[in-house]
């Protein structure tokens, strides 16, 4: 496959050299990537207990002062090893231990530039960027365009979201980051979207496992990227932003100072989902860019918004909802847009202070644009000027609001990432959470940025009241959730619906069809550290009390997260643990009733609650003891779920 072969090979700890080919393996040996130049391109291949999952795959960069993807020649190599532990309480794992090998190699152009490619393999995950040093006099570049790419054995089949063309949807608001995943697709098809699909994409590579790629550690100095369509070979290559993104405003590519380096992109692999589900890795190689500038308190909120509309942005609806946020014991409202004009500034005060009151803290809803798109709810203009904005963030810290949702940002662009970076290190400054909508995949700002705390980059509750077929692949996207668009960041869904239809009055119209048990697996099944429930005022009194309670009790930060069963589409089943409390839930995407033997072992002869649906979909609760196998016999309906918690 490769040229350049010698006839003699070294070994050195977890990295064999052939000539020009390097290989390096995890620590667990099962992982392995070898590198190589062939006819002067960089290329690279995966497999995963002697299984390809990747085949012969490009690398390189194309930067304004000098191609790095072609003419190249291999220069000198480094190997070491990565050892960091953390505590992370914003994810899916509060303490992590991440253990990689680490392999440098340094290749140069005909140019005599050079440039350094470094991989990090750690068990059932890859990382590798690229570190541009500085040449000669040069002290800055902008990466053009990047060769990175992905091809996979003929077998394989896909779960990819399309990315959105730029500039159309509401208000030229996307690309946001709102489509659905389509399960099981062939690489090769005549439907690929125009513009490439975002990350993270999964693959299933026949019957040999699964990868889930993506990127991580994106702040203001590059890009975001997302996936090419794949080419007739099978390839998929990292895209830069189209340059229609932010009205044609800002470069596709990133300029960035030298030394300096690309984001890192992610390849995790197993012969199953549960290295997957479980992944840290787009925290495990980033680290926090500055100190929070005070001890941020994650939690639960209300939000009128989400099912009352806009006719709720008033004084006495929002009332209602801090009523309802104190009695669930909830530690947030969010008022969304809109109450700039309908509220108001002084009577805002006086709403914070009453949610105070009430042992209620708030978030306020912010329009990100300036110059965009069209987005024409308020406030305006005031996130995306640094002089507006600062004035802004004062007025909001001497009310006291704790936090704020920043919508409609609609691109990948360095400029974008850039705002993303200021709002958020401005918001720091003024001891506020920042929650993005409307917004792009986070790539690893929950360890990045102290102070962020969620994005929706998801076809997410909203789109539940104003598309009937999103309502009816409810259940079947949030039996993909889980494994690709949540195991890579957090994400603020906004849901746990528990009116029967999905409007104020709760009758006649966006009739819910999940089940209540569905509904409450989803409060589990999300991740994200804060969590705006979709819940209503209406609910203390109509809905089971056995279902109040669980809701008034259900955390949203977890200290450990283990996949139990499930398949992207069909169900997922996950294990979290908040303290000492295990949390179980499952969904049933599929048309028909599943019965299914899972193993808890974190649960083995211990008694718990049983939350799930009989075969009229009516939910309840009841309690039982687990076999001191951990084994359990559960039943989902279709559309319908499970939790089980400890008592």
């Amino acid at each position: 496959m490769y040229k350049f072969f010698f006839t003699s090979f070294f070994c050195l700890g977890s990295i064999l050299a052939i000539g020009q080919e390097m290989m390096v393996s995890s620590p667990d040996k099962n992982l392995k990537l070898t590198v190589a130049i062939d006819a002067g391109k960089p290329v690279y291949s995966v497999s995963f207990k002697n299984r390809v999952m990747m085949e012969s795959s490009p690398l390189g960069l194309k930067t304004n002062e000098g191609d790095f993807s072609s003419g190249l020649k291999f220069i000198s190599k480094a190997e070491g090893a990565v050892s960091k532990d953390y505590s992370q309480e914003k994810i899916k794992q509060s303490t992590v231990q991440y253990r990689a090998n680490k392999l440098t190699c340094t290749f140069e152009n005909a140019e005599k530039k050079q440039i350094s490619l470094v991989f990090q393999l750690s068990n059932n995950n890859i990382a590798f960027r690229y570190e541009l040093p500085t040449w000669a006099e040069r002290r800055s570049c902008v990466v053009e365009k990047e060769a990175t790419g992905f091809k996979f054995p003929a077998s394989t089949t896909t779960f990819l979201s399309g990315m959105m063309n730029s500039m159309t949807g509401f208000a030229r608001t996307a690309p946001s980051y709102e489509t659905g995943y389509v399960a099981d697709a062939p690489i090769l098809n005549n439907r690929q979207p125009k513009e490439g699909y975002v990350f993270p994409g999964l693959f299933k590579i026949g019957n040999n496992g699964w990868v889930l790629i993506s990127e991580t550690g994106v702040s203001s100095q590059f890009c975001a990227s997302h996936l090419s369509q794949a080419s007739a070979n099978g390839t998929y290559t990292v895209d830069y932003p189209a340059l229609s993104q932010n009205n044609g405003f800002g470069s596709t590519g990133a300029a960035i100072a030298l030394p300096g380096v690309t984001p890192w992109r992610t390849i995790t692999v197993g012969d199953n989902l549960k290295p997957i589900v479980e992944t840290t890795i787009p925290f495990d190689v980033v680290d926090p860019l500055y100190e929070p500038s005070q001890k941020y308190k994650y939690g639960r909120s209300t939000w009128s918004w989400i099912v009352w509309q806009d006719n709720s942005m008033n004084y006495e609806d929002q009332v209602k909802f801090i009523d309802l946020a104190s009695t669930m014991k909830y530690e947030y409202i969010l008022i969304d847009a809109l109450w700039d004009t309908n509220i108001g500034k002084e009577r805002m005060k006086e709403l914070v202070s009453y949610a105070k009151s009430k042992g209620v803290e708030v978030f306020l809803w912010y329009n990100s644009n300036g110059s965009f798109n069209d987005a024409p709810m308020g406030p305006r203009n005031k996130m995306s000027s640094s002089v507006e904005r600062k004035k802004e963030m004062k007025w909001l810290r001497e009310i006291g609001v704790k936090g704020l949702k920043v919508d409609f940002f609609g691109g990948d662009k360095q400029e974008t990432m850039r705002l993303y970076e200021d709002i958020l290190s401005d918001a720091n400054d003024y001891g506020l959470m920042i929650v993005f909508h409307g917004t792009t995949l986070p790539r690893g700002w929950e360890r990045m940025y102290p102070n962020y705390v969620g994005s929706e980059a998801v076809v997410a509750s909203e789109m539940l009241i104003f598309v009937q077929n999103v309502r009816e692949n409810e259940a079947y996207n949030a039996a993909i959730h889980p494994f690709i668009r949540n195991t890579v960041g957090s994400m603020e869904f906004g849901g746990t619906f528990l009116n029967k239809y999905l409007v104020k009055s709760n009758k006649d119209k966006n009739k819910r069809l999940t089940t209540d048990a569905f509904q409450l697996a989803t409060a589990v099944l999300f991740q994200n550290p804060v969590q705006m429930f979709a819940l209503t005022p209406n609910n203390l009194s109509d809905a089971p009390p056995f279902e109040i309670d669980f809701m008034k009790q259900v955390p949203t930060t977890w200290d450990e997260t283990v996949f139990i069963d499930g398949y992207p589409g069909k169900y997922s089943i996950l294990a979290r643990r908040h303290g000492k409390d295990w949390y179980v839930a499952g969904v049933n995407g599929t048309k028909e009733a599943m019965k299914l033997k899972v193993k808890l072992p974190m649960l083995a002869g211990k008694k718990v609650k049983l939350y799930a649906d009989n075969q009229n979909k009516e939910t309840f609760v009841k309690e039982q003891e687990l076999k001191k196998s951990g084994e359990i016999e559960i039943e989902m309906q279709s559309g319908g779920g499970i939790v089980i918690s400890t008592l």
